[in-house]
């Protein structure tokens, strides 16, 4: 049986505040032997021998409970325990927006609150926000960030070759029109001392990834150089990484990047073909007020009570647009509770054990 809400009165009242005295009259403009193709469709299955049939169409493809890829370029199949997708389906987060109300939003809030917390200890940085679109957004932001810290005013952007290509594509797509000069990413050495021989006065930031594309990993002591180095300059230093690894090597907040971006899938959501993902973001206090993203802070409501809050709004687009330095607006924060109850579950020996 079907079910159609529209009386036929509500039907006739419709067609005669739009002015057509039959609903053949909507579809005027298409010619009549295009209005009711015989579309040749098989006979109809049971919900039984459309599983069937499914499953043995999947049983031909390589899939990844059989195969082991290395073509992820950052996104791999990695072990989800069962406790991320129980309580990421819970209906609260599931099917929860921005948190625009805190009074009724206390649960979402805390979730995201954890998972800033817990991504600023695992980068060693003071601040984290509530995640881009995935790693490669969050590098294109990290640029962006750099840009306004700089007030526009350094125009140089250099970027490491060993840097994900996908990354640098992007960052050439958010930047395109800006006038910028983007440079580094031709150079044929993987050495840090080459794009030192880039920076001047008039560079903003530099990025590089550690470990790298091409799986090198670069020591503490050797990017502390490189961020002394990027520092004298007067620019930023900003680093992706991988955050399985930061649970083994050292956290980028411990030799002096500025910004630390990663691709959050491995830490507890799937590949889904792609997406969505988990852009992780994390920065230096002093540049909290340049950052994008959503922030999410504790605070004491009237009550004395302790409470979350969405902070430093007033740099969001929702509310001042015309001042806003990102396009970033909506969070991947089903991805973020993903990757916090997966960092919580794990602690931190079981990030270390999977590292």
């Amino acid at each position: 049986m079907r079910f159609t809400p529209n009386t036929e009165a509500d039907r006739q009242a419709m067609m005669q505040a739009i002015g057509i005295t039959d609903i053949d009259e909507l579809f005027a403009d298409i010619p009549a032997e295009h209005r009711y193709p015989d579309l040749q469709l098989p006979p109809p299955l049971t919900e039984m021998e459309v599983a069937r049939e499914l499953q043995e169409m999947a049983a031909d493809n390589a899939q990844l409970g059989e195969f082991t890829s290395f073509l992820g370029a950052g996104a791999y199949h990695h072990f989800v325990p069962a406790v991320v997708d129980m309580v990421i389906s819970r209906s609260e987060f599931y099917t929860a927006y921005t948190p625009y109300q805190p009074e009724i939003s206390q649960g979402t809030l805390q979730a995201i609150f954890e998972y800033q917390s817990m991504v600023a200890a695992l980068t060693g940085m003071e601040i984290a926000n509530a995640s881009h679109y995935d790693g490669a957004t969050a590098v294109a932001e990290a640029a962006v960030m750099a840009l306004n810290v700089q007030r526009m005013k350094r125009r140089k952007i250099v970027i490491s070759p060993s840097l994900n290509p996908m990354y640098r594509q992007v960052l050439y797509t958010y930047t395109q029109g800006m006038d910028l000069e983007i440079v580094g990413d031709d150079r044929q050495e993987n050495d840090f001392h080459a794009l030192l021989d880039l920076c001047d006065e008039d560079t903003a930031v530099v990025i590089v990834q550690n470990p790298d594309f091409l799986g090198l990993l670069h020591s503490g002591s050797e990017m502390q150089d490189l961020a002394d180095a990027v520092h004298a300059h007067g620019a930023l230093l900003a680093v992706a990484t991988d955050p399985i690894a930061l649970a083994l090597f050292h956290a980028p907040g411990e030799y002096g990047a500025d910004i630390v971006t990663a691709e959050g899938q491995s830490l507890g959501n799937s590949l889904n073909f792609g997406g969505p993902y988990l852009g992780m973001f994390a920065f230096r206090s002093h540049l909290v007020r340049k950052s994008s993203g959503r922030l999410v802070g504790q605070t004491i409501d009237l009550n004395g009570e302790e409470g979350f809050v969405l902070t430093l709004s007033t740099r969001e687009q929702h509310i001042r647009r015309e001042r806003a330095t990102s396009n970033i607006c909506s969070n991947q924060s089903l991805n973020a509770l993903a990757a916090g109850v997966y960092m919580a579950a794990l602690g931190k020996t079981g990030m270390r054990k999977v590292a």
